[in-house]
């Protein structure tokens, strides 16, 4: 099979002044893509701002050869996305990938975190992924062609001690995947996830050296390209790390259906085996798959 391109494209990496962001534009560019590199600058918990990173990250790709801009803003500020969304169509005319990669931390356990701690990261995460995607989404559906990869963590899935504003963040961004993978299907814009393990600022005290060592950004990349790409999927969450990739998804079990007799905590209780039983659980796509199960069951199916 031919090699994954991206000769002709246009493509915007928010956070990609360092770590999985930087990864990510330098490959998109070696693949042919014309890159935005976006990035405030600022330190893991949002704090301060500067263009260097992101202007260094343009310097690497016009070195070897490819096309980049960069482009300071906060993804957390209307002006400032509105001005990187005109500034890539003054420049190239249209926008085909955008990767929603800027994060920051602020990781604290709840009864030490202040409503502060928990805000700053809601707004990185959630709005600072949803802006950029409401700028560039009528722009796409009028090409009838558009990827967007947001990121999201097992923090979010699974839960990791002392990050539930780090947690609840990246759960939310699956929550607009799964809508806009409904939203952008008939004009071709596909939207993914990538859930990743890797080495960066944000990470380089979450783990030992040693396991850091094993975890180079770059071990991530060839999973978001794959998922920006001609072929891409729509609403899936890959997972990613050290050169392992996995699919997440969401399964809800077939249940059971408690007649009035039974329609109480007791029921609930005694049918607690059925009710979580793996046998027969699916993953649905849109919600209305699982109303169409509880009528099923209404009707004795």
């Amino acid at each position: 099979m031919s090699d994954i391109r991206f000769d002709g494209k246009v493509a915007i990496v928010t956070g990609a002044g360092g770590g999985l962001g930087r990864q990510h534009a330098l490959e998109l560019a070696r693949r042919g893509a014309k890159v935005v590199v976006n990035d405030l600058g600022g330190s893991v918990d949002g704090s301060g701002g500067s263009s260097d990173a992101a202007l260094k990250v343009v310097e690497e790709i016009k070195a070897a050869g490819g096309e980049a801009i960069a482009h300071g803003a906060s993804v957390t500020d209307d002006a400032g996305v509105a001005d990187l969304v005109k500034t890539t169509m003054d420049t190239w005319g249209r926008i085909d990938i955008l990767i929603a990669n800027a994060g920051i931390l602020r990781d604290k356990t709840l009864s030490k975190m202040e409503l502060a701690d928990f805000e700053a990261v809601m707004q990185v995460h959630v709005w600072g992924t949803f802006k950029p995607i409401k700028a560039v989404w009528d722009i796409m559906k009028a090409q009838n062609y558009g990827r967007i990869v947001v990121t999201t963590s097992s923090s979010g899935m699974y839960g990791n001690f002392g990050q539930s504003n780090y947690g609840a963040a990246k759960m939310a961004v699956l929550g607009l995947m799964n809508t806009l993978k409904l939203e952008g299907q008939k004009n071709n814009v596909h939207i993914n996830a990538i859930s990743p393990v890797a080495a960066t600022r944000m990470t380089e005290g979450l783990m030992p050296p040693e396991v850091l060592a094993k975890l180079a950004p770059e071990a991530v990349t060839p999973g978001v390209m794959y998922l920006v790409s001609d072929e891409a999927p729509t609403g899936a969450i890959l997972t990613a790390g050290a050169g392992a990739f996995a699919l997440t998804r969401l399964y809800e079990t077939e249940g059971v259906y408690l007649s009035d007799g039974e329609l109480s905590a007791e029921g609930i209780r005694d049918h607690w085996g059925q009710i979580t039983a793996e046998d027969g659980q699916k993953a649905y796509f849109n919600g209305g798959e699982q109303g169409q199960k509880f009528f099923r069951k209404m009707a004795g199916g």
